[in-house]
């Protein structure tokens, strides 16, 4: 039996009535007194699931029988699949699910649902009848949702698409043909146009604050991408004779596309402007233009780049069907795509999806997200799937029992931000802008207040915080501020005031609004998204919003009206985008969560930020407003953060306690006592017990170096996790601390110390590190030039891992060849291994899990693949 012409025979007239009969009577829901003006539990609506069920089980599969006799006229076929649908059915009133909450499903996920969650249903089924129990099952899914959208008023109003939607499935137009679909052609065509749009929609980087005199808003992706880098878990190492255990040195980071070489499960984390959303662009426009890197061209080749934004499905139609991705994606060729192009590629195996920023959902949404993930996932085999999102919005291991390997966005290399800056600056000069004669002194003068300058250094470590770096050096001719606030407020000032006065331009919209009043309006929308829990809002809301608040401001109220006031705070400031027609957002969550914190702090609202502590999304907001409040102010949040809060579960409150330790940091002015309390509170949660633990302590930042304890007075596994948390703060202040574990002999601790180096400074750590640590059984990596002269200046060590790019020639020049015994590759070189023969000691050969296998390495080199 073919499912397709199964499936269309089960007309809307043949069907919808026997859905009907599986729930009770309009008139015994009023006489069970069922509501009609909120959710209603699906058990208290199917008529076979209470004390005198409306329908019995025989009643049950005689309606179920019913159905697939319909689809399969053949009687022998029906016969063992009527028992198959009548089990499944029989789950509605088990689902946990309500109305409201079933008809935000599509029905293909519905389906999927209700077979999962009777998994010995389709026991003894053949293939044939198992196909036939999914097509009927996936007919009956629709008529399911749409009859619940019928009996409910308040399920009609509150989702009126999906009410449409189901509306015209369960009654197509007269001259529909069930049956027809697309031809293969029409697919073809379709995917063509949508490969070089995608091309036209991703391919530019926004560098945020190069808006000044002639320069643009954004960059070629092609030109501007910095490859980013990835970290993910320790490569096992084969023991030393008389080692039988994991030595266990960190694997360095490596490029992304060598990260995500032949995994089609992934979760990227990486902190907000690492550059996660960018990365998902290079992946889209890579597959897209068919110009993938040799590591990624296997796997991806051919693939359709769907990149969806979870900030726009999750704050308004919910997590979409296949067949709406293109709409959630915000491509104005939605309306375009063949009907069931999408399920089509994405069955076929074809599909690269692309979900961009978990952490845009709000907190109580993403489990719902993660199911529908594992739905997906499952349902749709043979696709890749790349998830982002900020570390802290999903539990480790979120999606690891989904079969997800996880990897983070690594902070930018000392390298890497020279190359930005670098490469920032020949973007700017190619813009033939009026400084251009200063570009080249300004390009200098950053590099080097970059290397020196403590303060810089530690912002500049990810691409949204380097060039906002750069812009603000150009604009200020060469002067930065320091701190993370005196540079948001900076840039603020650059992209609100400044921004127009440097083009030249004079206002064209009749509004010539100030900085301050600017800045108010916008605390006001960011405001309204942190107390929604959205990264984005309705244009007529932001309007609405600004309306309510343009009396208190006269500046802007005499100007025009609120709809006149938005389009020029969208046109004018530079932070606002409407990157897909109706709805707004901040050019950056960063920007969102700043502004909130002001407007936060400067209406006293404390309570408001105590009340969310514990939500993830509200670090960013809370640390803001610690810097931008006054030291009573200060203390009144510290202390609310160590005090007991109601619903707050005890992880929870662990978590407040945390986040006032890394407050004090952003503190510039603070009553000792209470500092002296923080430092109190937390002490005893410096001892971490696990290696999650002990990494998750450095987003505290430096000061948690004030709180840990004696390296001297530990064992050797808690040393371990001590040393994780020091090199976890990307801070030569860690070096300090770093001293009192350089002595140690167990392995665990000297290879995390040796890891950690390129995030130092690198001659102080080669002094007072890398230089103290017994060379037994220990890898030392060097990831630049510079780290490899240094070591050379140390006489070498017989055991290297290259975790850089370099050329054989750069090796054999800079490794010192008598003490070389193994060496171990991180990074493809492209090159044969004959160069290896430069070192004469050289035993064996350990090459990276996902480099090719080395050629022409000399003989008598063993060679171990990790």
């Amino acid at each position: 039996m073919d499912p397709t012409t199964a499936a269309a025979r089960l007309t809307p007239e043949a069907v919808a009535p026997l859905v009907r009969g599986l729930f009770v009577s309009e008139e015994e829901a009023a006489e069970a007194g069922v509501p009609d003006d909120r959710p209603v539990p699906l058990t208290r609506l199917v008529a076979f699931r209470g004390e005198k069920p409306a329908l019995s089980g025989e009643d049950l599969e005689a309606l179920a029988g019913r159905l697939v006799a319909i689809a399969a006229p053949d009687e022998a076929a029906a016969r063992p699949v009527t028992g198959a649908l009548a089990r499944t059915l029989g789950v509605l009133g088990a689902s946990g699910l309500d109305d409201w909450q079933a008809v935000q499903l599509p029905p293909a996920d519905f389906a999927h649902r209700l077979r999962a969650a009777a998994p010995d249903a389709e026991r003894g089924l053949s293939a044939d009848g198992r196909a036939l129990l999914t097509a009927v099952l996936d007919v009956v899914a629709v008529h399911l949702l749409y009859f619940l959208t019928q009996r409910s008023d308040f399920v009609a109003r509150t989702l009126a698409a999906e009410t449409r939607e189901l509306a015209e499935r369960v009654a197509p137009p007269a001259d529909a043909d069930a049956t027809s679909a697309p031809a293969p052609t029409d697919d073809a065509a379709f995917e063509e146009r949508f490969a070089r749009d995608t091309i036209v929609l991703h391919n530019h980087l926004t560098i945020f604050g190069i808006d000044l005199a002639h320069s643009p808003d954004s960059w070629p992706l092609d030109a501007a991408y910095l490859g980013l880098q990835c970290e993910r878990g320790q490569p096992r190492l084969p023991a030393a004779p008389d080692e039988q255990r994991d030595p266990g040195p960190q694997a360095p980071p490596v490029p992304a596309e060598q990260a995500l070489a032949g995994l089609d499960r992934v979760l990227v984390r990486g902190v907000a402007g690492s550059g996660k959303t960018t990365l998902l662009q290079w992946l889209a426009v890579a597959t897209a233009r068919g110009e993938l890197p040799a590591a990624l061209a296997g796997e991806l080749r051919g693939r359709v780049p769907f990149l969806l934004p979870v900030r726009r499905f999750a704050s308004r139609s919910g997590i979409p069907s296949p067949d709406g991705f293109l709409a959630a994606m915000g491509y104005p060729g939605a309306d375009a795509q063949p009907a069931g192009w999408a399920e089509r590629v994405l069955r076929a195996g074809r599909g690269l999806l692309l979900v961009d920023g978990v952490d845009e959902a709000p907190e109580d949404d993403r489990e719902r997200l993660r199911l529908r993930l594992r739905d997906w996932a499952e349902r749709y085999p043979g696709n890749v799937w790349v998830v982002t999102s900020r570390p802290s919005a999903v539990p480790e291991d979120w999606l690891s029992a989904d079969g997800f390997t996880e990897l983070r966005l690594a902070p930018m290399s000392r390298e890497d931000v020279a190359a930005f800056i670098q490469r920032w600056h020949r973007a700017a000069a190619q813009q033939s802008p009026a400084d251009l004669d200063r570009l080249g002194h300004y390009e200098r003068t950053l590099l080097n207040a970059v290397r020196i300058t403590r303060d810089l250094g530690r912002l500049a470590t990810n691409p949204l915080m380097c060039g906002l770096l750069c812009a603000l050096h150009r604009d200020r001719r060469g002067y930065l501020p320091s701190g993370r606030k005196e540079l948001y407020d900076a840039g603020l000032s650059m992209l609100l005031e400044r921004r127009d006065r440097e083009r030249a331009m004079v206002p064209t919209d009749a509004i010539d609004l100030p900085r301050q009043p600017k800045i108010q309006l916008l605390q006001k929308l960011a405001r309204w998204m942190l107390v929604n829990g959205r990264s984005e809002m309705d244009r007529d809301v932001a309007v609405d919003t600004l309306a309510q608040h343009l009396p208190a401001i006269p500046d802007a109220a005499r100007q025009g009206d609120a709809a006149d006031v938005y389009r020029h705070l969208l046109n004018r400031t530079g932070l606002l985008r409407e990157k897909t027609p109706g709805t707004v957002d901040f050019v950056h969550r960063t920007f969102q969560d700043y502004l909130a914190a002001r407007a936060t702090v400067q209406q006293h609202d404390f309570t408001l930020l105590l009340d969310h502590a514990h939500h993830t999304e509200w670090e960013d907001v809370i640390r803001m407003a610690v810097a931008l409040a006054r030291p009573d102010e200060c203390a009144t949040l510290l202390n609310g953060l160590l005090a007991p809060h109601a619903g707050v579960r005890a992880a929870e409150a662990r978590h407040r306690k945390l986040l006032a330790a890394a407050c004090l940091e952003h503190a510039t002015e603070l009553d000792p006592e209470v500092r002296g309390r923080v430092q109190r509170f937390t002490r005893d949660m410096m001892r971490p017990t696990t290696p999650a633990g002990a990494r998750a302590l450095g987003w505290i930042g430096p000061i948690v170096l004030e709180m840990l304890p004696d390296p001297a007075k530990a064992t050797n596994a808690e040393a371990y996790l001590l040393a994780l948390t020091a090199t976890s703060i990307g801070d030569d202040m860690a070096i300090d601390y770093l001293t009192g574990l350089r002595e140690r002999r167990h392995l665990d601790v000297r290879a995390q110390l040796a890891s950690a180096w390129r995030r130092y400074d690198t001659e102080r750590y080669a002094r007072e590190i890398i230089a103290h640590l017994d060379d037994t059984e220990l890898y030392f990596p060097v990831s630049d030039l510079e780290e490899l002269h240094a070591l050379r200046r140390l006489g070498g060590r017989p055991h290297l891992q290259i975790a850089g790019r370099f050329t054989p020639d750069q090796l054999i020049e800079g490794i010192v060849a008598e003490p070389l015994t193994r060496l171990w590759l991180s990074y493809d070189l492209g090159v044969p291994m004959d160069w290896l023969a430069a070192f004469p000691r050289l035993e064996t050969l350990l090459v990276g899990s996902r480099l090719p296998r080395p050629a022409g390495v000399p003989e008598g080199i063993e060679v171990v693949e990790l």
